[in-house]
């Protein structure tokens, strides 16, 4: 078991999702950073879709209840085990009465907390995945809470399929590849360049549903909404501000603004790494 002695700013217990269930109106949800959260679990030989806890900015102290195999991966951050500095993408050995203790991140935003098994807290529709939009799933973690793992079903870690490391934005501004939406009847002409010349910040009413960015404007050539369609992770929806809005893990099942484009997975779990004012350029992939 795991005891939770503080949780910091924010700290959710996230998996892979819940998909599938657009159609009754259920979002995804799942790990902001999915690819952060499979590199842990590989690390420790779990199923890549086992529950591990999501902490935003660092701050969380827990207590472990009996022997434990644990990963830090996502945002880096100065981390103590036992009163020990322990470094990420490490697999690390917890005792009975070991205290874990998060600092907050040198860079990025979300870090996860695994552990071999996983965390077994009881699922809500297939997923053990916290949805901040639809209130949906286990709730945030608060102080006093106890988490159950779960019985390890791998033999071992195996390095063989490990994702690379998860990696923080270098520089001034964190580069995104963009494929073309669906939508390109609703922009003026010279829309796509606008947003591949950006520059972009993302703006501090960014959460796990979207990221909101200021910067240069996206012309629209039609204005207000259309009859509301399916949207995906990773979405980019112009308002008629035309300030771009990027969608992440939470993101509505529908939307009635136009998608100028989609970032890539891996795009989107770069993005979900950002902080409010770190900056952002997007390019086209292919």
């Amino acid at each position: 078991m795991i005891e939770v002695l503080q949780p910091g700013p924010a700290a959710y217990v996230e998996d892979l999702g819940r998909p599938g269930l657009a159609s009754l109106g259920v979002g995804r949800s799942g790990a902001a950073d999915r690819g952060a959260l499979v590199r842990a679990n590989r690390l420790l030989g779990n199923p890549d879709d086992a529950a591990a806890i999501e902490v935003t900015l660092g701050g969380l102290h827990v207590r472990f209840h009996a022997d434990h195999l644990v990963v830090l991966t996502g945002a880096p951050l100065p981390a103590r085990l036992a009163g020990a500095p322990v470094s990420g993408d490490t697999v690390l050995r917890a005792r009975p009465g070991d205290v874990l203790a998060l600092g907050i991140p040198t860079a990025g935003l979300r870090t996860y907390v695994a552990v071999r098994g996983g965390v077994a807290c009881p699922q809500v529709l297939g997923s053990r995945s916290w949805d901040a939009l639809a209130e949906l799933g286990p709730p945030p973690l608060r102080e006093g809470d106890v988490l159950p793992v779960g019985a390890a079903e791998w033999p071992g870690p195996v390095a063989d399929r490990l994702l690379p490391a998860s990696s923080a934005p270098a520089g001034d501004y964190l580069a995104v590849d963009l494929l073309p939406g669906v939508r390109a009847e609703w922009f003026a002409p010279e829309a796509w360049g606008a947003l591949l010349e950006g520059p972009y910040r993302v703006t501090p009413d960014s959460n796990r549903v979207a990221l909101r960015l200021d910067g240069t404007v996206v012309p629209r050539s039609e204005q207000g909404e259309y009859v509301s369609e399916g949207l995906v992770r990773g979405a980019v929806q112009v308002p008629p501000s035309g300030a771009p809005v990027v969608f992440l893990a939470d993101h509505p099942v529908t939307g009635g603004y136009p998608v100028v484009a989609v970032a890539t997975a891996a795009g989107v779990d770069a993005l979900a790494q950002l902080r409010p004012g770190d900056g952002v350029r997007f390019r086209r992939g292919e």
